[in-house]
């Protein structure tokens, strides 16, 4: 398992929105809603567009460019859920003001 890395501190992100951060040389959308922090795979899987640009509505943020709407707690492609199409997501952690996000090693096994 890596670490986890700073990528802003609380009040960086407002409420309802993402902000896409370099992890590890991965671009991650990180939002807030309701007070906690989600952390997914930046880039659409269907065209590329910027996720932390999308527009935030309850647990959905829907693409900018195309309207794919992705869930930010799963990373689940809400549109046609029953599909095997999903982005990343990633652990996110508040340490003091720190918001932080890890990205697991994919060749450490799991517990």
């Amino acid at each position: 398992m890596t670490d986890f890395e700073t990528v802003a501190i609380v009040g960086d992100i407002p409420e309802g929105q993402g902000r896409a951060f370099v992890v590890q040389g991965r671009l991650v959308a990180v939002f807030q809603r309701g007070g906690e922090y989600f952390a997914i795979n930046d880039t659409c899987p269907h065209m590329g567009a910027s996720l932390a640009e999308g527009y935030v509505e309850g647990d959905a943020v829907m693409c900018p460019w195309h309207a794919w709407k992705f869930c930010i707690r799963d990373g689940l492609w809400l549109d046609n859920p029953k599909s095997k199409i999903r982005t990343d997501c990633y652990p996110v952690r508040v340490e003091g003001d720190a918001i932080q996000v890890q990205i697991p090693d994919p060749s450490a096994k799991p517990a």
